[in-house]
Formats: structure tokens, C-alpha cells, sequence
């Protein structure tokens, strides 16, 4: 496969090795606030748009909703290397951005500004830009256009969709708050659900409940989350991991807690929301991001400022 036209390491932070560590890329609309800027790409095209980037190159960007993510995923890879320094199953973040080298110069340099453990910046010029993801052993995308996650998550890797928000920077340690059906589990309750209504699901679950779910598109990245957060005591870990569902905990949450337990997957907290909106107990926790793939519920995280992705 195609290198993509431009990869700039960073020879500021300590390259990892792709085979063992968990790789994050994120688009540069995901990780810095680029309204702005993008706003004038549409109106104004991409000439303008990489004056514009140019003059301002040594202006850094404001921080984007996944800033402080990056910022958590960063701690944890402190606290990793505090406890064993020869450690290589560690998070690597790279940019994968569709500005040209000449316009990325800021996006470089806002990255540093903020001392950002940014591996690697690969700057493609091709329209799918999804295609080089799998040539970096990529674990999880996070992008602000929603083509690029479909386009993802078609390619097998774990992807969600993330909205610019005024996101207030919670503390350390590393909080990941997941839904479960159609994000860590399979939609097959779901489908269920659509077809034959709430005591066809019910059913179904009763039916099923031996059996673990099928799983969902973001398991892979949260199969190796729980294999970092091994590695710590329950009260030394700096991640903490959430499920909070729409399941009702009494009928159908018992397949859920078998599932996880099937997977070997390490939740700190399980939420069964039974329906109730999941803005309040997401103020409460707090999380770095919030993975759903209902539109009301990112809605309601957002409402709470709670940073979120969103799984189509």
C-alpha cells in the first residue's frame, strides 16, 4: 500500500512500536477547533484556505473536543512507564489530516505548543484518506466527517463521528464511557426491538441469555483498553472504563454483565438506564469521551459537556 504523500515524524517524542502499542489517529478538526478554517475552505477554497494557514502558522489552534482525550491518553502513558519504563503496550496518537504539508505546518506547531505526544502527522492528499489507516495498525479513528468514520469502520477499524463542542477539561485519570448495543456489542437486540417491540426483545434476551452478544464496532478498541488497564490495581489505574446502556438492568441487563465477563473485559461501572436520557449520569462521571450511536443521547452528553463520539 501507498505511503501516504507526506508523513512527518516527530522527532520530539519517542516513536512506538505499531505491532504492541494502541493507535489512535485523529483528524485535525477532532483534536483542535478549526470552525473557522474549515468554514472558509468551503466558501472560499483551498488556496485561501492554505494562505490562510500559512500566515498564521505559529498561531496555535484552540483545543477541539478531543483534546483533552489525547491529553488523558498521554497520562496514562506517564503512568505506564512510571511502573515499568521498558513498556511497549502504550497509546500512540497520529494526526491524519487532508491539509497539504505547506498548510500543516500550524497544525505541527499547534501540537507542540500544547505538548501534545503527537508520533506522527501524515498529510494526504487523496479524497479517502481512511485507506492508510490499516497500514498503521490503527485501533481507533475519530474524525469531525462523518464519510471518513463510515468509510473506517467499512475497513473493520473502530471509528466514531465527533461534533466541536465547548468541552470543559476534566482531571486525570483516562474516563471512556461506552453505550452497548450497536457500539460495544452487535445490534442484534436492536433489530429485534425494531421488528417485534420491547417484549420481542425481551424475549430474545431470556432466549439468548447464555450466549454472549455479538460484537459490536468498538470492541476491538476496548478489548485493548482493558488489556492496559490490567496492568494496575483497581485503585491504581489511571483508566476507568463505563458502560451506560439504554438496557434495563432487571431484564436485560444479566446478558450484558455475562457478555463482558465472556470477553474478559474489565468495567469499572455499569449504568442500565432502563430509557432514561444518559445526560445526568454522564455530568456525574465525567468522561474524557463518550462513545453512542443515538443521535439524542450525543445530543444530551452535549448538553452536559460532555465530549462525544458518535458511532453511525
Amino acid at each position: 500500500m501507498a505511503e501516504p504523500e507526506s508523513t512527518v515524524i516527530n522527532t520530539n517524542v519517542k516513536q512506538k512500536d505499531p505491532s504492541t502499542a494502541l493507535v489512535i489517529a485523529v483528524t485535525t478538526r477532532a483534536i483542535f477547533n478549526l470552525e473557522e478554517e474549515h468554514k472558509l475552505y468551503l466558501e472560499k477554497g483551498k488556496e485561501e484556505y492554505t494562505r490562510h494557514q500559512q500566515a498564521n502558522q505559529d498561531k496555535p489552534l484552540p483545543p477541539g473536543t478531543a483534546f483533552a482525550f489525547i491529553q488523558a491518553v498521554q497520562y496514562v502513558n506517564k503512568k505506564i512507564l512510571e511502573s515499568n519504563p521498558a513498556e511497549r503496550d502504550l497509546f500512540d496518537i497520529l494526526v491524519l489530516s487532508n491539509n497539504s504539508p505547506e498548510s500543516g505546518a500550524r497544525i505541527i506547531n499547534s501540537a507542540n505548543h500544547y505538548g501534545l505526544e503527537i508520533s506522527k502527522f501524515c498529510f494526504v492528499s487523496d479524497e479517502d484518506s481512511t485507506q492508510y489507516l490499516k497500514s498503521h495498525s490503527v485501533k481507533l479513528f475519530l474524525s469531525a466527517d462523518r464519510t471518513d468514520v463510515c468509510n473506517a469502520l467499512r475497513r473493520g477499524v473502530s471509528a466514531a463521528l465527533i461534533f466541536q463542542q465547548e468541552v470543559q477539561a476534566p482531571s486525570t485519570p483516562l474516563r471512556v464511557v461506552f453505550d452497548g448495543d450497536a457500539v460495544l456489542f452487535s445490534d442484534e437486540t436492536d433489530q429485534i426491538f425494531q421488528e417485534q417491540g420491547l417484549e420481542g426483545a425481551l424475549q430474545y434476551e431470556r432466549a439468548m441469555e447464555a450466549i454472549p452478544i455479538g460484537e459490536g464496532p468498538l470492541k476491538a478498541f476496548a478489548m485493548h483498553l482493558g488489556k492496559m488497564r490490567k496492568k494496575f490495581g483497581q485503585e491504581k489505574s489511571p483508566i476507568r472504563t463505563y458502560l451506560v446502556t439504554a438496557r434495563s438492568g432487571r431484564d436485560m441487563g444479566i446478558r450484558a454483565i455475562k457478555t463482558l465477563r465472556e470477553w474478559g473485559l474489565p468495567i469499572d461501572e455499569a449504568f442500565f438506564m432502563d430509557g432514561a436520557p444518559k445526560g445526568p449520569i454522564l455530568a456525574q462521571i465525567q468522561p474524557h469521551i463518550f462513545f453512542d450511536d443515538g443521535l439524542h443521547n450525543i445530543q444530551g452528553a452535549q448538553n452536559v459537556g460532555v465530549p462525544s463520539a458518535w458511532v453511525p
